[in-house]
């Protein structure tokens, strides 16, 4: 109760404070106009108490914290207002250089040794030179060149180039006052250099300012979070173990040619794998289908579900007989982002479908997507226990592990194999049944489907009566002690068994996005597809699917983004382990455990230019649609 009552009281102050900023930063504005220097003297003291603030809250700053903030704010406050007074404007620019170096000092002053940065030169006259190559081309690209724009981009690349890509703390006193009176002497001159604005000037301004007001701090905490990051990791990328030396492409040629990254050494016993023979006999037979039903409709293939069917079921056979062949952390990536697009995509598919205008649509749908409201660790911590295998004398705990011995048990000529028998023979009697319904309507589809289901089922029965399921093997005394699987550490196909968990969360995602846009099919083009006498079927493939191909393309890049990023199921259950790692995981590892700075934010750096032309899909997809 105490945490619900200070949530609330968070969260009502917050949303009061952003009111209140938000209608002061709007009267503040008001003032540019009509009283430009009181503008210019509250803006300097609130960037000087929100700049001191942050030194402040960093523990960067010695002596009186209070004081130290009254001091920055009125320093920043002359700064800002003083040299307006001044008309001339070399004397203007000279007052504005004077006052920027002399607040430099004094910050300093306060700042604790552990600020102290060891400059690096080279990176420091790059960054320089490149922020001032920026603005020269965005300056003569609008024909709008200004000296104070000039300098501030240029006080921007001697900021990060000397404070971001610095050692802080193991340079000297003098650098930290070098780097400190430079940056402020630069902010001082850009906020002078300009003309004095006229009414007109000052108008525009106060439309720009204001714009950019409201527009800055989300600008601000995006460049935080995420381009200055950016930008430091494809550095450090460049760089040795520790982030220093020059390296180059080192790192980079590391991951592409390492086994454990990229392993291709067994690519040749993909064409004897089981798989890859049954991925092919499927296909053939698939394919044979769509002959023989092209045939009767006059055409050299007819892509109905016989066809599809089998050669969908082969050709993701295929994947399974390439990815479990080939090992390395960016081939299990790849297989992660193929089979969980995939099956998410066309399960959730299926869901909208078979749910869509259901009696119980509701509910169903309702427990399909439960598992979204579960983060990645939870239902990471949930489907480990359900894998777990314990020793085969003891019990198993695991819920897979205790139906699979459980069905071992039935193994031994008791009245449990006996039912389990009637009922699997009573099963494929019906599915046989359907298949010969299916042959006399003439509809292959029901026919082939019905056997495909029967496989399966045979499969387990011819177990039972024979070999046994393997549930249980004979102990040391000739009695059955339980065999369990070990799902998690049994390498390749336990990076299925993680995949499992990913496509439970993300099927409900599918299905309500894809439920959505099934809706959304006009009615018109249903009925008219169905006077014309076309079935429930050809209705879907002919006029649903088409229309909803947009949506589904939608899905798959949101999906491919997200899967490729994939690190909290396999840090959670096998922290990369059994033959397991991925890209993600990895470079935690190598960052934050072997702390090889160079090669982790290569693997960051990597990662990023993988999901960045499904970003940019999605992009242009949207753009394409709001022109529309």
């Amino acid at each position: 109760m105490e945490n619900l009552i200070e949530a609330f009281w968070g969260i009502t102050i917050s949303i009061g404070v952003s009111a209140l900023i938000f209608v002061g930063a709007n009267r503040l504005f008001d003032l540019v106009v009509d009283r430009w220097f009181l503008f210019r003297a509250i803006t300097g003291a609130i960037c000087g108490a929100i700049f001191s603030a942050v030194l402040v809250g960093n523990r960067l700053v010695k002596g009186p914290s209070l004081l130290f903030i009254i001091v920055c704010a009125l320093i920043f406050l002359a700064l800002a207002s003083i040299p307006s007074l001044i008309s001339i404007r070399k004397y203007r620019v000279g007052v504005g250089l004077t006052m920027g170096a002399g607040v430099g000092l004094i910050i300093t002053i306060f700042l604790k040794d552990l600020v102290n940065p060891e400059i690096q030169f080279t990176s420091l006259l790059v960054l320089v030179v490149a922020a001032a190559l920026i603005y020269s081309f965005i300056a003569f690209t609008f024909r709008n060149f200004r000296i104070g724009g000039f300098l501030f981009f240029v006080m921007i690349g001697w900021v990060l180039g000397g404070w971001l890509l610095a050692e802080i703390g193991e340079g000297t006193k003098s650098s930290a006052y070098l780097l400190t009176v430079i940056t402020f002497s630069l902010l001082g001159t850009s906020l002078t250099s300009g003309p004095e604005r006229d009414l007109l000037g000052l108008n525009r301004f106060q439309e720009k300012t204001r714009v950019a007001a409201f527009l800055g701090p989300a600008l601000l905490f995006v460049s935080l979070g995420l381009i200055i990051p950016l930008a430091r990791t494809v550095y450090l990328s460049l760089h040795g173990i520790r982030g220093r030396e020059w390296a180059g492409l080192k790192n980079y040629g590391e991951i592409l040619t390492n086994k454990s990254s990229v392993d291709l050494s067994d690519w040749s016993n993909i064409f004897t794998s089981r798989l890859f023979v049954l991925a092919l006999v499927l296909i053939f037979v698939g394919t044979i289908a769509g002959l023989l039903s092209g045939r009767k409709q006059g055409r050299i293939l007819e892509p109905n579900g016989s066809f599809l069917t089998p050669s969908a079921i082969g050709a993701f056979l295929l994947i399974f007989a390439v990815f479990s062949t080939l090992r390395g952390t960016v081939i299990n990536n790849l297989w992660w982002v193929i089979v969980v697009t995939l099956l998410s995509t066309g399960i959730g598919l299926l869901a909208a479908v078979l749910a869509d205008r259901a009696r119980f649509e509701s509910a169903a749908k309702s427990l399909i997507f439960l598992p979204m409201a579960i983060s990645f660790v939870g239902a990471g911590i949930i489907w480990k226990f359900m894998y777990i295998a314990r020793p085969p004398k003891k019990p198993q705990t695991g819920l897979f592990n205790a139906i699979w011995v459980g069905l071992g048990k039935l193994n031994s000529g008791n009245a449990g194999q006996i039912i389990g028998v009637a009922i699997l023979v009573a099963v494929t009697a019906g599915l046989v049944a359907l298949s010969i319904f299916g042959v006399r309507r003439k509809q292959i589809g029901i026919s082939l489907g019905s056997l495909f289901v029967s496989l399966p089922i045979l499969w387990i029965l011819y177990r039972l009566l024979g070999p046994g399921i393997g549930g249980v093997e004979e102990g040391p005394l000739g009695l059955p002690i339980g065999k369990p699987i070990l799902f998690v550490q049994e390498s390749p196909f336990n990076n299925v068994w993680l995949m499992v968990v990913l496509i439970w969360i993300q099927t409900g995602f599918a299905m309500v996005i894809l439920s959505a846009a099934i809706k959304a099919v006009p009615t018109d083009l249903i009925e008219a597809a169905r006077v014309d006498g076309a079935n429930d079927r050809q209705v879907f493939f002919n006029v649903t699917l088409p229309t909803i191909t947009p949506t589904i393309s939608v899905i798959v890049t949101a999906l491919i983004v997200l899967v490729m990023k994939v690190f909290d199921i396999v840090r959670v259950m096998t922290n990369g382990n059994f033959g397991t790692q991925v890209i993600a995981n990895e470079m935690w590892q190598k960052t934050f455990t072997e702390f090889n700075l160079g090669l982790g934010s290569a693997l960051a750096t990597v990662l990023f230019l993988a999901v960045v032309p499904a970003m940019a899909l999605n992009v242009r997809r949207m753009q394409r649609g709001a022109i529309q």
